[in-house]
Formats: C-alpha cells, sequence, structure tokens
C-alpha cells in the first residue's frame, strides 16, 4: 500500500482501551474460554485487557512474524508455535480464544486457524480480505487503511485528510 493511496486511522490508548473492553463485552457470553492465545506482538496489548475481564488466566503466545519494516506484508513466519501442552489440553483448539488487535489480509489468521480449528477467533480490528476468518471483531475499517497503533506511535504531527498542507 503506498502512503498516497493509504487512509490513516490513528488509534490513541484510550481508544484501543475502549475497543479491547467491548471485544471482551462481546466475547463475554462467546465461553466460557479456558485460555487465551495471543498472537504476537499485535495481540499482547489486547489479550491483556480481555483476560483480565474475562478472568482467564492461561495465556499462551503463537508468535507469526507477516510485517516487516513495520510497513509492508511480506512472507509469512511462524517463529514460535503453540505449547504442546495447551494444544493436548484443547482438541482442535475448543475451549480456547485466539486474540490479535487486527485481521488484515488473513495470512496470519489462516495460520493460526489450521492449528486451532476449533477455537474462537478475535480481533479488535478486522478488514475485508480477512474478515471471514475471525468469529469476532469490534470495528470493521476499509482494507486500504492503515492502522496506527499507539504503541507504534509517538506525539506528533498529523497532516490533515485532504492531503493540502494545514
Amino acid at each position: 500500500m503506498s502512503p498516497a493511496s493509504e487512509k490513516a486511522f490513528p488509534v490513541s490508548w484510550d481508544q484501543f482501551h475502549r475497543d479491547a473492553r467491548a471485544l471482551a463485552w462481546r466475547l463475554a457470553g462467546a465461553g466460557p474460554f479456558q485460555a487465551i492465545v495471543c498472537i504476537t506482538r499485535g495481540g499482547l496489548v489486547p489479550a491483556a485487557i480481555v483476560c483480565r475481564e474475562l478472568e482467564i488466566r492461561v495465556i499462551e503466545t503463537v508468535c507469526v512474524a507477516s510485517y516487516h519494516e513495520y510497513r509492508t506484508q511480506g512472507a509469512t513466519a511462524v517463529l514460535k508455535g503453540i505449547s504442546p501442552d495447551l494444544a493436548g489440553v484443547a482438541a482442535g483448539g475448543e475451549g480456547v480464544l485466539i486474540i490479535d488487535d487486527l485481521v488484515d489480509t488473513g495470512k496470519t489468521a489462516s495460520i493460526v486457524r489450521e492449528m486451532l480449528p476449533k477455537a474462537h477467533f478475535a480481533t479488535v480490528y478486522a478488514k475485508p480480505m480477512g474478515r471471514p476468518l475471525v468469529d469476532t471483531f469490534v470495528t470493521e475499517v476499509s482494507q486500504d487503511t492503515w492502522i496506527y497503533f499507539p504503541w507504534d506511535l509517538g506525539l506528533s504531527f498529523q497532516p490533515p485528510i485532504s492531503g493540502r498542507p494545514a
């Protein structure tokens, strides 16, 4: 996606916290869940909020890299799989909640879905290409929108939407 064609969606810490809590509200009726599998790195913050709200104590990570240099999506690689202990307890992922910040093209989601096909997959944000792979999400954004998460931002000027200088 080129900078000229993308739509910017900056998300503050307050907004992200509200959206992650909204995700927890939606998930409260979908459980019970015995464990969370958090997709790193983006899923770490929403997983912390959701596990607190739903009182889930077993938290596992799966480490998948798909974005490189923060802006380009490239080859997807599993850097760390799911613990055999969790995989053995939850046959196919039943009773497991998978959490990520965003489903974009669905490449990462597809890989994790294969690992735990019966798990409930939830993201805070969803784009149209990846949306069919998740069971629950809070906000849909267009495919050409770039979400600027609060952990990636500092305080700086944001150009107007029209593209004209302020």
